[in-house]
């Protein structure tokens, strides 16, 4: 790789708000994302062109003519294909010096270890409702001391939670054990992502259901998500600014002109966010889309 080479042209202009130091520090990082789709694509891309040149992309699926609308990586000519090797390829296009990863596989205990090799940071970009795999991931990457980043699209917005090697782990955040029921985990997860459910305004709950799995997501919040993860990825990886681990949070609504930096106490274990989970379930527990 010749890295002054990519500095003086394909990452030119990253330069000035990037030191050449710090932008050498990313050409020569390696980010984990699992998930290639709505938001796992746009990291992905987002921190290609930032100069990360080593990315493990996983990611089972393929894509089909619905995701065209919030996913990065669709188009009518990748319809069929898979997400994971998309984006690989679509990352060689920008920088043909990168080394990308591929897992075409669903990520689990026997290939976690594999696909968090080398990574200096892990991001979340599984789809909402792939709970166990999720704790999984975050699980591993505490062990491994890997920060651990997750931004979810939430209406016209998005939140951002970010996991420490040292800090809070995601079960303790999210309030969430082994033996708790599926639907509850799905329930406190959507709780500890959006301590201030803004999109709930405006949002058609009819069209929300955590048993049937369903649930409406658009690109812009897509986008707000990868500005949000990427951000936070060149403040862990350069040291360039301070980064606030879980129990603090981020969350931004576009259509309600509301931004919020805060903190829960207890995480998991505080009453309101108890509170909060019992109320999803009530209200998106059984609703058909």
């Amino acid at each position: 790789m010749d890295m002054d080479s990519l500095i003086n042209n394909e990452f030119k202009r990253n330069i000035g708000l990037l030191t050449e130091n710090e932008q050498k520090i990313l050409i020569k990082s390696r980010v984990a994302v699992a998930g290639a789709g709505g938001v796992g694509g746009l990291h992905i891309l987002t921190l290609a062109r930032l100069g990360v040149s080593s990315f493990n992309i996983a990611d089972p699926d393929t894509f089909e003519a619905v995701n065209v609308s919030r996913q990065f990586g669709a188009f009518h000519s990748t319809i069929g294909k898979n997400k994971a090797e998309t984006l690989a390829d679509m990352v060689r296009d920008i920088n043909p010096a990168a080394d990308v990863k591929v897992f075409k596989e669903c990520i689990s205990s026997s290939n976690v270890d594999e696909f968090l090799k080398d990574a200096d940071i892990f991001i979340d970009g599984i789809d909402f409702f792939e709970i166990e795999a999720r704790r999984l991931l975050f699980k591993k990457a505490y062990q491994k001391k890997i920060y651990a980043i997750t931004a979810a699209p939430l209406g016209f917005g998005a939140t951002l939670q970010i996991f420490a090697p040292q800090g809070m782990t995601f079960d303790e955040y999210f309030g969430i054990e082994d033996s708790t029921p599926e639907i509850e985990k799905l329930a406190a997860f959507a709780a500890g992502l959006a301590p201030h459910p803004y999109h709930i305004k405006y949002m058609d709950l009819s069209k929300v259901s955590l048993t049937a799995k369903t649930g409406p997501a658009l690109a812009l919040a897509c986008t707000l998500c990868a500005s949000f993860a990427s951000a936070e990825a060149i403040k862990i990886l350069t040291g360039k600014s301070r980064v606030k681990a879980v129990p603090h949070y981020t969350q931004i609504d576009l259509i309600r002109n509301k931004f919020k930096r805060g903190y829960i106490y207890g995480g998991g274990k505080n009453p309101v966010q108890r509170l909060k989970k019992w109320i999803i379930l009530k209200k998106a527990g059984s609703s058909s889309a």
